[in-house]
């Protein structure tokens, strides 16, 4: 029989999840059945019944989940913090994004841009702001391509046929999607660094594998790995 450990996690941390799958079956004797999406697509989720042993989103989320009950108390771990980037397809010119008036002019000459959602997703619904701040709603609004989380709006830029479009999300989501390019951080500005945490659920029939795994994830053994995907650390 296949013992199975539901994972509910932001598309943030996908690299890092799938990275160690195989390592936590090899430990536990178990495989991970994980849904990746937006954060607010996963507490949704959560909320609505979906099975779940360990929880990977917003640290902010994750503290109002635990106070709502639905996150077990005391069992939260950090996995590092995450900036929100700007992307191109690879081999495609890397656009000057290094002040308000650059990203502005890159936005505009942009034929194409691609972000995740809006309303439930992190690095859209900032990304959104971002573009309301620089006054340019109205101007791209036929250019703006929204898709349901990160990962599958970095896979769209990526299989843009035509040259000149441009992207933003999480900086871990661009490095994981083959064929895009990190152009790097957003300004100053308009920096946005969230920090991902785990946390088991409180509805968790698996509370020892589910700890296992979050201890994985955030142990200084996968300090390396995660540094390699793009999370930083204080």
């Amino acid at each position: 029989m296949t013992i199975e450990l539901n994972v509910l996690c932001a598309g943030a941390v996908q690299g890092l999840v799938k990275a160690l799958a195989s390592r936590f079956a090899d430990e536990t004797g178990a495989i991970l059945n994980t849904r990746f999406g937006a954060v607010g697509a996963l507490r949704e989720a959560l909320r609505e019944g979906a099975p779940c042993d360990v929880m990977i989103v917003t640290d902010a989320m994750v503290v109002d989940l635990q106070a709502e009950g639905a996150l077990a108390a005391g069992a939260r771990a950090p996995l590092g913090r995450v900036r929100t980037g700007v992307a191109v397809r690879s081999g495609d010119p890397l656009p000057d994004i290094g002040t308000p008036e650059a990203l502005k002019a890159a936005l505009l000459a942009a034929r194409a841009i691609y972000f995740p959602d809006p309303q439930r997703a992190t690095a859209g619904i900032h990304f959104a702001s971002v573009i309301d701040r620089l006054g340019l709603r109205e101007l791209v609004a036929a250019r703006l391509r929204t898709f349901p989380n990160g990962a599958t709006s970095m896979r769209e830029l990526a299989g843009d046929p035509q040259a000149g479009a441009i992207g933003c999300t999480q900086i871990t989501e661009i490095r994981y999607t083959p064929g895009i390019a990190l152009v790097g951080p957003l300004p100053d500005a308009f920096e946005l660094a969230t920090v991902y945490t785990a946390a088991r659920a409180a509805r968790s029939t698996q509370p020892g594998r589910a700890q296992h795994f979050i201890d994985l994830l955030a142990g200084e053994a996968t300090r390396s790995l995660r540094l390699a995907g793009g999370f930083e650390f204080d």
